[in-house]
């Protein structure tokens, strides 16, 4: 009892520091409905004890990260240095199942966490789609609710669903990138996406907003209609196994520019693609853990743990992350000790 008693309070530490991060108005505005979120997603998934209430079938890896000169140009955060960053990797299934299947047309995760010099880190979370599916947090719980089972059909409430598909059409375009994708091979053929803006500041001060993305130096690779047949549902985590044991694997880490009149608050919206886009970098995969444990398991993987030299955006979806995180990882730690 003890033990759980202090989990929990460490849990609501967590919530509080991550509360901390956010600028006044967006605490504030949030302070009710982190949990809200997180029962939302429960009732999406069904309860899971001890997993991620979103990306909740992963798998943990490490490896490290290289920056290069013209990240430096934009930014003086220390992960572009050109020295090796150590990094923690999570490769995730999108949803609150950790059974779902590998071959379902839904977001791959890439969670990361560098460790970098001065006890500095940088968290990050990016998904295989260039949009999220919310533009606003208050909008998150019911679009979530609006794709609940009802319990009679097993089904989502058709007059529901489009109801609020209606209402919000910019909630479709995740799904409509997702459903026209090929799904993904290989955890290292995938594209990965930060939807989110960020704020590079160099070592003279001068700011660039950007939105980044890793980019499969294999190239992307997607599996055929008859070859998922041949493939059983659970194959992603052996694939990358086996892979990385082969040979490390590796991503080129590319900055697209914004320029004026791009929104930085909107991530169900893609920049035009006539945006410059400058490779900043490189991550390399070389360790894939053994089993879905890790070093991942006690990581939020908070976007607003940033180095100097890069700033989180007004986007209120970034805002409302971390508050979140903490009240899932709280549940978790609290099923884990139970």
């Amino acid at each position: 009892m003890t033990q759980y008693l202090s989990l929990s309070l460490l849990s609501g530490a967590v919530t509080a520091a991550v509360v901390a991060l956010l600028p006044m108005s967006a605490a504030h505005a949030q302070m009710s409905t982190p949990a809200e979120q997180v029962d939302a997603l429960e009732a999406l998934a069904g309860k899971q004890p001890g997993m991620r209430r979103s990306g909740a079938k992963g798998i943990c890896a490490s490896g490290h990260f290289t920056g290069n000169a013209v990240g430096r140009a934009l930014s003086s955060a220390s992960v572009f240095s050109g020295a090796k960053v150590p990094v923690v990797a999570r490769f995730s299934v999108g949803g609150g199942n950790p059974k779902a299947s590998d071959k379902g047309k839904t977001a791959r995760g890439l969670a990361l966490q560098f460790m970098l010099p001065k006890g500095e880190q940088w968290m990050m979370a990016n998904i295989s789609a260039p949009v999220f599916f919310v533009a606003r947090i208050e909008d998150f719980v019911p679009f979530v609710q609006a794709r609940v089972n009802d319990p009679a059909t097993g089904k989502p409430d058709p007059v529901k669903l489009k109801a609020y598909n209606d209402a919000h059409p910019e909630s479709l375009r995740q799904g409509a990138f997702l459903a026209k994708a090929a799904v993904p091979a290989s955890y290292a053929s995938a594209q990965y996406w930060g939807v989110n803006a960020f704020e590079l500041v160099n070592a003279k001060g001068q700011s660039q907003f950007v939105r980044w993305q890793f980019v499969p130096s294999a190239g992307v690779v997607g599996l055929s209609e008859e070859q998922l047949k041949t493939l059983p549902d659970q194959f992603l985590f052996d694939e990358l196994r086996k892979r990385v044991a082969e040979a490390p694997v590796s991503f080129d880490f590319k900055l697209q520019l914004a320029q004026a009149g791009d929104t930085l608050v909107d991530p169900t919206q893609v920049w035009p693609e006539s945006r410059t886009v400058v490779p900043a970098g490189t991550l390399v995969i070389d360790k894939v853990e053994a089993d879905m444990g890790g070093a991942c398991d006690k990581i939020t993987f908070n976007p607003l743990v940033l180095p100097k030299g890069i700033k989180a955006s007004a986007d209120p979806i970034l805002g409302a992350r971390p508050a979140s995180y903490g009240v899932s990882l709280g549940r978790r730690l609290g099923e884990a000790a139970k």
